[in-house]
């Protein structure tokens, strides 16, 4: 018997310990999961099991591949391939819409109740997990909530005492979950691991990934009650109902009274008074009052970060909004009448409004009669005021 030095193991003939020692010596290793192989025969049938569940682990949407089935369906809620029936909305998961549908049942006898405050789910799974709250042990004695595990107890009763006992090595921030550490630590590593199919830009949380995919299928669920406007985001709408509806400026400059409707407005003024610079470059010793301004710096001085470019000319710009407000100047709105051209689409229906609208929407007040141009009816005026004997007019 021939016996591996290295495991002990027991073969009959030399030339299959010599085999069974390319095991150990990693002659024939897979590069996909590291496993070593005793010839390359059995190695070439291995690679060909990651081959297969390679071409099961694609997504069939956008071809894209993933290491396990886990980060696939994860992946596959951005297509938000399930859609309901009856109002075509589109959601991630079947699950998602199979709750939704509940909504459109006329009464919500057929939802699921609590036995001990008769409150009402749309899923049964929803209502188990409430029933928890009910018979756990685990409770809060502050506010009375109920956790499913010892762990969200001592995460919620941080909330109350404000213990933050995870701290940032970069910048020395604090956090009160080992969850909330992690996400920031991507802040100085500049690790984005989820990235956009369609656009490829990359985001350091999930969630982020999940809102951007709204710009490009155009999906706004957040709509205003007052004027109607939809928001692909609900602190987008909040803001829009504080600021341009509501009109309430609740944040107040402690130096000179001044009031903004944004906390961060409010501080970018507050600089001006104190002259703080909390924008620090990490490359060099450069400080910046804005952090727009800190961009620009990275992008020109050491060429970190993502111009956005003009697709017209040559210009480049940090801020989607200095490149919106570029595109402008390039009038790329034209009238489908005649061959002008603006600079937003909002010019142009005003312009096919006025010049080409057959409707007569300006009226003289005298005689009745209506013009297709308010400079028309201006000069008819004067002139139908003298007509009628209303020279002071």
């Amino acid at each position: 018997m021939y016996s591996c030095t290295q495991c002990e193991k027991r073969f009959t003939t030399q030339s299959y310990l010599m085999q069974h020692m390319n095991v150990h010596t990693s002659k024939y290793k897979c590069t996909e999961c590291g496993k070593c192989c005793r010839s390359n025969e059995v190695l070439i049938v291995h690679s060909q099991y990651h081959s297969k569940l390679k071409e099961k682990r694609k997504c069939k949407v956008c071809y894209k591949a993933y290491s396990n089935f886990y980060h696939l369906n994860r992946h596959m809620r951005v297509h938000k391939l399930y859609k309901c029936s009856v109002c075509n909305k589109h959601f991630a998961t079947k699950c998602y819409l199979n709750i939704h549908r509940k909504r459109h049942r006329p009464s919500v006898a057929s939802w699921y109740s609590c036995t001990q405050c008769e409150k009402c789910f749309a899923s049964q799974s929803s209502l188990r997990k409430h029933m928890n709250g009910h018979t756990s042990k685990y409770k809060c004695n502050e506010c009375r909530k109920c956790f499913q595990s010892k762990q969200g107890l001592t995460q919620h009763s941080r909330l109350h005492s404000g213990e933050k006992p995870y701290e940032c090595s970069e910048c020395h921030k604090q956090f009160a979950t080992s969850c909330e550490i992690a996400l920031h630590s991507r802040i100085h590593s500049g690790q984005k691991p989820y990235s956009c199919h369609v656009c490829k830009k990359t985001f350091r949380q999930c969630q982020h990934l999940f809102t951007h995919m709204r710009v490009h299928t155009g999906d706004k669920p957040y709509k205003c009650s007052e004027c109607n406007k939809s928001f692909n985001q609900s602190s987008h709408l909040n803001r829009h109902k504080r600021i341009v509806h509501l009109n309430i400026k609740p944040y107040q400059c402690p130096y000179c009274g001044m009031q903004f409707s944004t906390n961060g407005n409010l501080t970018l003024h507050v600089h001006t008074h104190t002259g703080a610079k909390p924008y620090s470059c990490r490359h060099c010793s450069d400080c910046f009052s804005q952090l727009h301004v800190l961009k620009d710096h990275l992008l020109k001085s050491h060429n970190e970060g993502t111009w956005l470019s003009c697709h017209i000319c040559p210009k480049k710009y940090s801020y989607r909004a200095q490149l919106k407000t570029h595109l402008r100047r390039h009038k790329l709105y034209t009238c489908s009448v005649c061959p002008r051209r603006f600079y937003t689409a909002a010019e142009v229906s005003d312009h096919y409004f006025v010049q080409h609208s057959n409707i007569k929407h300006f009226g003289c007040g005298l005689c009745g009669k209506y013009f297709r141009h308010k400079e028309t009816v201006k000069s008819h005026f004067k002139m139908c005021s003298v007509n009628m004997g209303f020279s002071d007019v």
